[in-house]
């Protein structure tokens, strides 16, 4: 009898293990299938372009062989482009994934906390203040950015002042994760209309200058930036994914993660500070794009689950590819014409973010 109960035993526990390997099985499988998909996107969006070049003459291009213009076109206009695209999007998308645990509010991202308008407002100052913006000539290309690493710098900085200004409330006032949020919103609002004011006394040229800026534009990285980016995104993945018990631990509740011996005040505001920098540095290179870091994690956390073992890493490639994705359809919808990426983004993830918000709602 006892050895019939042990046998029952045994199995009831072989049959978990198996349940949990196939469980895991199908997150790895997703995680899989995002980076085939990210894979054919590109491409799809190396061959996708105004230039007529054949799939034979991109590949050319790509090893070597390939003329002087497709050359140029493949490896100083396409490539970069779709390798900012790629670490872009990750990098938006886990921030957001980040932002959204730590402060324990679904809608957290880089846009709701005042991160984006804070880099928008030091854009703004250094075109129309510093005279980083000018006009070129009187053709359709006519404004121009002529200090791009100003503008570039003025973003970064005001960017980090924004969410040094969230942090420093938190450490010091101990703020509530709430209270965080609503910093956030607040600031935004206070950037936003440091922006207008700053527009208002500026001459059309300048306004339509800082206007171009705050659209969103892939095509003005070069493969400096990409390093830079790619640097950067890269340690802040790491440390993200070795963060990852901390924040499964703080989905538990900030009691449940204490009493596992989480220091949470240290785990949030780390990282709350990596997630601000990964995004005012991209937001500072490529210009405002929105609704990456709210949709991509939102997307994956009903796909993979709130395991951030899984979920950070799948968050990150669908970042990737809702962003790279968005760039092509902005460079081939009304070719040769090149659409602002930002606004690609946001209006097809403003109706998506609305659709998951309701299938959520309706489930509870």
């Amino acid at each position: 009898m006892g050895i019939n109960h042990f046998e029952q035993a045994w199995a009831r526990k072989e049959s978990s293990v198996l349940g949990y390997h196939k469980f895991t099985a199908r997150k790895k499988a997703v995680i899989m299938l995002l980076f085939l998909l990210i894979a054919i996107a590109s491409m799809f969006a190396v061959n996708a372009g105004s230039a007529e070049l054949n799939v034979l003459q991109v590949v050319q291009a790509v090893l070597g062989y390939g003329t002087d213009i497709s050359a140029l076109v493949i490896w100083q206009i396409r490539l970069p482009r779709i390798v900012a695209a790629i670490i872009a999007g990750a990098g938006l998308s886990v921030a957001g994934c980040v932002m959204q645990n730590n402060l324990r509010n679904p809608l957290a991202s880089p846009s709701t906390l005042g991160i984006s308008n804070a880099a928008a407002f030091g854009a703004n100052l250094a075109i129309i203040v510093f005279g980083a913006g000018s006009i070129q000539s009187a053709g359709a290309d006519a404004v121009i950015i002529n200090n791009p690493y100003v503008v570039t710098s003025f973003a970064f900085v005001w960017a980090m002042v924004g969410m040094a200004i969230i942090l420093l409330l938190a450490r010091l006032r101990g703020f509530s994760p709430e209270a965080m949020v609503l910093a956030g919103v607040a600031l935004s609002s206070l950037f936003s209309a440091g922006t207008m004011l700053i527009q208002y006394f500026a001459q059309d040229v300048q306004i339509a200058a800082a206007v171009f800026w705050t659209f969103g534009d892939l095509g003005r990285v070069s493969w400096r930036e990409v390093i830079i980016l790619a640097c950067l995104i890269s340690l802040s993945l790491v440390y993200f994914i070795l963060r990852r018990w901390d924040y499964n631990a703080l989905d538990s509740g900030e009691e449940t993660a204490k009493g596992l011996g989480v220091h949470v005040e240290n785990v949030r505001l780390g990282g709350m500070f990596v997630a601000s920098l990964i995004t005012a540095a991209a937001v500072s290179f490529v210009g405002i794009i929105g609704f990456i870091g709210l949709v991509g994690p939102q997307i994956m956390r009903r796909i993979v689950g709130g395991d951030h073992r899984y979920l950070i890493p799948a968050s990150a490639l669908m970042g990737s590819l809702l962003l790279l994705v968005s760039d092509t359809l902005a460079r081939t919808m009304l070719a040769p014409v090149v659409l602002p990426v930002g606004a690609i983004t946001s209006f097809f993830g403003a109706p998506l973010f609305l659709y998951l918000l309701a299938r959520g709602h309706s489930k509870k």
